[in-house]
């Protein structure tokens, strides 16, 4: 396909949130396939990523939401690496969406690393119990538990749990999209979530 629809290179662009040349050439490689598309551009963003994550991130924003009824509240501190994209709105709208997704999914660490490791511990503990009673095999046993383990990143982790906003993706590869579409190493530093009671 020589000439690609302006139709479908809005389309690709609302979906993705990049630029309209960005969008054209993924739609020009995929041969016109949207879905392929969004496929390569993950990848592209991905690989962007990778090669900027040792890059300082000195500048950036905080974000502070307030949900109507003032019961809850999160404030955000998203980085990047100069003042320029700190003031994007790509760069506003990521650390409000981030904001509203930590407001309604409560994660309690931004990555798995950054989980209490007693709080792992503990987990794996009751889960090891729980199955020890099935009869299976040491190893299998401890094949389950891994696996669930890493569903409990995927619940409690920020950057692991299904984004708000688009829940075929993680906060990640949100967050690795918009590095693509900066050109800069964006990170999620820290975040704060109050709850009236809690």
């Amino acid at each position: 396909m020589s000439k690609i629809d302006i139709k479908l290179i809005q389309e690709l662009r609302e979906k993705t949130g990049l630029g309209m040349m960005d969008c054209k050439k993924a739609l020009e490689e995929t041969n016109g396939d949207i879905e392929k598309a969004i496929e390569s551009l993950r990848k592209k963003g991905a690989a962007v990523a990778a090669k900027r994550s040792d890059k300082a991130t000195s500048q950036g924003t905080i974000y502070a939401y307030i949900h109507p009824g003032d019961q809850l509240g999160v404030m955000v501190e998203v980085n990047c690496e100069t003042d320029f994209v700190a003031r994007t709105e790509a760069l506003k709208q990521f650390a409000k969406d981030v904001a509203m997704h930590i407001a309604a999914f409560k994660p309690v660490a931004i990555s798995p690393e950054e989980v209490d490791p007693a709080l792992v511990a503990k987990e794996k503990e009751v889960l090891t119990a729980q199955l020890a009673q099935s009869g299976k095999p040491a190893n299998i046993i401890e094949q389950i538990v891994e696996g669930r383990i890493n569903k409990f990143y995927a619940e409690i982790c920020l950057l692991k749990q299904p984004f708000m906003k688009n829940d075929k993706i993680s906060v990640e590869e949100e967050l690795k999209q918009l590095i693509a579409k900066t050109g800069e190493n964006v990170k999620i530093r820290r975040f704060v979530r109050y709850q009236i009671g809690e």
